[in-house]
């Protein structure tokens, strides 16, 4: 290191973000990483986490999984809307790219089941001719089991509702109402269905359909569930979307922690006048918490990527289009602006406007009290971040031209060039501190003369499939795609929904003028060697 100490806040963990589960034939527990474009395999005895689908190959963004009859692994890739075969011999096929935002997977014998995670979506049974459609309507399908009458059963997320059907088809039942936020059906080794909730207490709605009728609830406090698996002694295990990791959850609600949660992103970060410590995650805000190496959820507020504080206020920016404000006080999200094209990096001026960077649209934007949007500058590459100094000046970083800039009005001037793909900035002590993720270290810009130092080593939040950030973000055609090939980003949108976000390391100065940094899969705290 050279100027600094650095400390992690939070330990990485093994599962950035953890969606669909099943247990495979080696008896380990199978986990698909949505954010992190990966597959893993948890050994529950140990908690060891083996990568077996690493990024970069054929799937882009698996979202869950199912084990055949044979072995085969089959993996619904949601934004490209694939649905993958991969064989015990680790070889994958395209079972079918024809399906929008597939999500919910199940196999019934050598039968193979998916839905889509849209509204007006359809259960589908896939085979090796054209797809078989079981049914409509489905308002957001999600993770999907055989019941032991032999019905498949199914969450309809927007509307709180869980439907069953027949395998081969006919008028879907409703089966439970006003179900809290239903992300995934699962039935216990007693034949009792259990919901899970997608909220930020983490409920589980047990429905005894075949005994009583009876329906009770288990609070586990663990934000975001996803998914459940039960293993032969009937030990649930669950997923969670937002903190990643695997726990095992009681039917009382305790639980034990398996593989450990962890950040999601993360993305941007920010310091209030208190000290603390806010990170925008993706699925949520949160803090990082000392000494328990854990992380506290805030908020479940999807997609939160750039971060500013602001008294109570937190802005907050989403790369799919939006910046609000999330009141601390009263907990309420006002929403700034909509439409815009990829807003990452945000800051506050003195008046108590907002200056955003429009990456996707290379402007820089005001959002003034009343909401008006406004341009500040414009002509960038991909601007990605904001930040003003002690004498109120403005500055932008921008990763396609490896670049970071001076606004004089409305007039950008170069500062520094030929940086790595430079992403969060801060201002600090005569400098502008940057985070120059394609080189992986931080270095602090002369803000008089431009000269550029290194000042540390740098984990950074690099796409690990093989992107610095800024690059390849061209889509090909999912349709061409083909069995191993490799390269391809998710594309930040489909069908209209959010898809999977650019990474992002984000900066902040403290009042203390030591630096956090959002990077490797937690916060980094970077205090001035000098410093006690």
């Amino acid at each position: 290191m050279t100027g600094f100490r650095a400390r992690r806040l939070t330990r990485p963990t093994s599962l950035r973000g953890s969606n669909g589960v099943a247990f495979g034939p080696d008896g380990r527990l199978y986990v698909a990483q949505f954010l992190a474009g990966e597959i893993s395999a948890v050994d529950l005895a140990t908690g060891d986490v083996e990568v077996v689908v690493p990024a970069g190959g054929p799937v882009q963004a698996p979202d869950d999984l199912a084990f055949g009859a044979d072995g085969s692994m089959y993996i619904t890739d949601l934004v490209p809307g694939r649905v993958w075969r991969r064989r015990p011999d680790t070889t994958f096929t395209l079972v079918t790219d024809q399906v929008r935002l597939p999500n919910g997977i199940t196999c019934v014998g050598d039968r193979l089941f998916v839905n889509e995670m849209i509204p007006d979506g359809r259960l589908l049974e896939l085979g090796d001719g054209e797809a078989k459609v079981l049914t409509g309507g489905l308002a957001m399908g999600n993770a999907m089991q055989l019941g032991p009458d032999g019905a498949l059963y199914y969450p309809h997320m927007l509307t709180g509702e869980v439907f069953r059907i027949p395998p081969d088809g006919g008028t879907p039942e409703l089966v439970a109402a006003e179900v809290h936020e239903p992300v995934a059906v699962r039935f216990d080794q007693g034949g009792v269905l259990q919901v899970l909730s997608r909220g930020v207490a983490g409920i589980v709605t047990r429905i005894d359909l075949f005994g009583t009728g009876d329906r009770t609830l288990i609070t586990s406090g663990l934000p975001g569930l996803d998914n459940a698996a039960f293993d032969t002694e009937n030990r649930m295990f669950v997923s969670s979307y937002a903190g990643g990791g695997i726990t095992e959850l009681h039917p009382d609600g305790r639980t034990r922690e398996i593989a450990p949660r962890g950040f999601a992103g993360p993305y941007g970060v920010t310091v209030d006048l208190g000290g603390t410590v806010h990170v925008a995650d993706h699925y949520r805000i949160a803090e990082p918490r000392q000494p328990e190496d854990d992380v506290t959820t805030t908020e479940l507020l999807p997609f939160a990527h750039g971060i500013a504080a602001d008294g109570d206020l937190l802005h907050l920016t989403s790369q799919y289009g939006q910046v609000r404000t999330y009141d601390r006080t009263t907990r309420s999200v006002r929403t700034r602006a909509n439409g815009l094209a990829e807003p990452s990096g945000v800051a506050v001026r003195a008046d108590g406007a907002l200056v955003v960077a429009e990456a996707g649209a290379g402007r820089v934007l005001t959002i003034d009290a009343e909401d008006t949007v406004g341009v500040l500058a414009a002509g960038f590459g991909r601007p990605v971040d904001v930040a003003v100094d002690s004498e109120g000046r403005w500055y932008l970083s921008d990763e396609e031209r490896g670049a970071v800039y001076r606004l004089d009005g409305e007039t950008a001037v170069v500062l520094a060039d030929g940086l790595g793909a430079p992403q969060g900035i801060t201002a600090g002590d005569g400098c502008l501190y940057v985070a120059e993720t394609a080189r992986g270290r931080l270095v602090a810009v002369d803000l008089v003369t431009g000269d550029v130092r290194k000042a540390a080593d740098l984990p950074t939040n690099c796409d690990n499939r093989g992107f610095a950030p800024g690059r390849g973000l061209r889509h090909p055609d999912p349709r061409k795609a083909s069995p191993g090939r490799t390269g391809d980003l998710p594309a930040l949108h489909a069908h209209g929904l959010p898809g999977v976000a650019r990474p992002f390391t984000g900066l902040a100065t403290a009042a203390d003028g030591s630096l956090y940094a959002a990077a490797g899969g937690t916060v980094v705290h970077l205090t001035p060697a000098g410093k006690p």
